[in-house]
């Protein structure tokens, strides 16, 4: 089925439900930004495969409302849909809900599919439509429609050791307790995968790219249930459990035991599906807050932190091994954009502890390098010679760590407004290194010094400047970024984000220039304490691209002390040739 053909069916089953328009969001159960193959029901009735946006169907119109990163690949990927594009943040773009309210009739309804709608939006929705007399139904209409849709998958759920982990299953539900105690609150679900898999030290790989497993948490103030697939559970795990005091539950009861809790206060995040909230909504009462997890999750404990450092090393060598391997081969022999991030996964995957992928690697060559998160396919991918711009945007998930690195390079000549723009934006990644802040920052306090080079230039990037990372964990982690939106979460000593600004020229090129960066303290005056960053990725710029002009004598020191750094660590794990070049590469300018 084409994608018209796909809207056509679900508008058959709208018209069956008396629905004016229908809302398709890219979630899961879970709220997973990463979805379960038998969850992609955005990207399987539009065609749009980037990780954010939603698709609103009416009777006769449909649209596709995605941020920045996808002004670019969203028309391509939407073309003949029928399908149109609504730039998300962007100045005349409508919001999506008083856009619904002006397409459908008085007193119209609008379906969504509770379980995978969050409830903050639900809210939203319920409020919004309800003030005009429009009814918000929960209406799973896509399960009529597609009916091919895969199943769980059956891959093992693992320990990730406390070795690894630097605390135990104990010592964290006790630490979330604590603050379920001080919220005056007896039982607490978790529902994002990642919370729940740090939450009692377990891995899984139910979402590609992600060591995570579908499962919930409830926790009481004496017991903890863990409801998953038992089937999927290693001996190991189980036992882990069993000495945590963990009871384990079949994943399909958990919404069965939800209507069985009575007179209770219960936290459960705004961000939980809708349908949680409507199994718990009658006789009990909600606190409506943060998984007390997420924000443990994000201080990564100096265990995490040297398994960070570890795995660094280990990359940072394979990405060198490389990017030699692509500075000389290219142009010699036949490579596309698919087959080099195939090559690149080799690499990695010689590595020790290696699991895979942190996400698909992004390889743009040319004009597909101004798309952010472009995503090359098997077939029909862009061939790569070597006489243009490269980027390249990849991780490894590694038994110790999670890494996302990208370097963008010149193979052959270049334009010098291409160095120009490639020079601003490393400059702009230096100073956010070389940054030193007081106690109580926020990210959105940080992200104009990224961006300033590229101000000063009236140039800038449609995306954040910095995500936070996990612990051999989902690549994209909260609370904490760097980027222009207001994020009342400030930054903590441990936490571990992306240092990442671009520059994109739609039809020409793209550059970003990313390291991962830890939150560290530095030092406390009379004024206060200051904190600093650790830089922990460890992989060369490319000199040639750099015009030493536009930076400072504070930014070339930075850089050739970096540089110094990257020799320590990754010297000695290179030989012949590769060794020559790379020591040429970290070589002072």
């Amino acid at each position: 089925m084409t994608s018209k053909e796909k809207i056509a069916a679900l508008r058959e089953e709208m018209q069956k439900n008396n629905v004016d328009a229908f809302i398709v969001y890219s979630a899961d159960p879970h709220m997973s930004e990463y979805l379960p193959e038998e969850w992609q029901e955005r990207a399987w009735l539009s065609g749009f495969l980037g990780s954010a946006g939603f698709v609103v169907i009416t009777k006769d119109k449909a649209g596709l409302w995605t941020d920045g990163r996808y002004f670019t690949q969203a028309p391509i990927e939407l073309a003949g849909s029928g399908i149109d594009l609504f730039k998300d943040g962007m100045e005349g773009t409508p919001n999506y809900i008083d856009w619904i309210i002006s397409e459908i009739p008085a007193n119209g309804k609008v379906g969504v599919n509770a379980l995978a709608t969050s409830h903050s939006n639900w809210e939203l929705l319920y409020q919004k439509l309800n003030a005009k007399s429009i009814t918000l139904a929960d209406l799973p209409l896509l399960k009529e429609v597609w009916k091919e849709r895969g199943t769980p998958s059956k891959n093992p759920i693992y320990t990730h050791p406390v070795e690894r982990a630097g605390k135990s299953v104990t010592d964290k539900i006790s630490a979330i307790r604590q603050k379920m105690e001080e919220q005056e609150v007896g039982i607490h679900v978790i529902s994002s995968l990642d919370d729940v898999a740090w939450t009692l030290n377990l891995r899984g790989s139910d979402v590609e790219s992600n060591p995570v497993f579908l499962g919930y948490i409830l926790i009481t103030k004496n017991d903890a249930i863990l409801f998953t697939d038992l089937e999927k559970m290693e001996v190991e795990a189980r036992k882990q459990m069993d000495e945590a005091w963990v009871k384990m539950m079949p994943y399909e009861e958990f919404y069965n035991h939800l209507r069985t809790i009575k007179n209770e206060k219960i936290l459960v995040s705004p961000n939980s599906n809708q349908s949680i909230f409507e199994a718990l909504k009658i006789d009990n009462t909600f606190v409506k807050a943060a998984v007390p997890g997420n924000l443990m999750k994000a201080q990564k404990n100096e265990t995490e932190l040297e398994g960070f450092r570890k795995v660094m090393v280990r990359d940072g060598v394979a990405m060198v091994k490389f990017l030699y391997w692509l500075a000389h081969n290219a142009g010699k022999e036949a490579m596309n954009e698919y087959s080099i991030g195939e090559k690149l996964r080799g690499f990695r995957a010689a590595g020790e502890n290696f699991v895979g992928e942190s996400f698909g690697s992004i390889v743009g060559f040319k004009e597909n390098g101004a798309m952010m998160h472009y995503s090359a396919k098997n077939e029909g991918s862009k061939e790569v010679t070597n006489d243009a711009s490269i980027l390249v945007d990849s991780g490894g998930q590694y038994l110790e760590g999670t890494t996302d690195i990208t370097r963008t390079l010149a193979l052959g000549a270049v334009s010098e407004e291409f160095k120009i723009n490639s020079t601003l934006v490393l400059q702009g990644m230096i100073r956010l290194s070389m940054v030193k802040f007081p106690k109580g920052t926020r990210g959105v306090q940080l992200d104009a010094i990224a961006r300033l080079p590229l101000w000063m230039n009236a140039k800038d990037y449609n995306h954040g400047t910095g995500h936070g990372v996990g612990s051999f964990m989902n690549v994209h982690e909260g609370p904490q970024n760097i980027r222009k939106d207001m994020n009342p979460q400030e930054l903590l000593v441990g936490m571990v984000v992306s240092n990442e600004p671009g520059y994109y020229l739609e039809g020409d090129y793209g550059i970003r220039h990313e390291n991962l960066i830890a939150v560290k303290e530095s030092e406390t005056t009379i004024h206060g304490t200051f904190y600093e960053f650790e830089t922990l990725t460890f992989c060369p710029f490319f000199k040639n691209d750099i015009v030493k002009e536009i930076l400072s004598q504070e930014e070339i020191n930075w850089l050739n002390s970096y540089h110094k750094t990257c020799e320590e660590k990754l010297a000695s794990h290179l030989e012949g040739e590769v060794k020559e070049w790379f020591l040429e590469l970290v070589s002072p300018i």
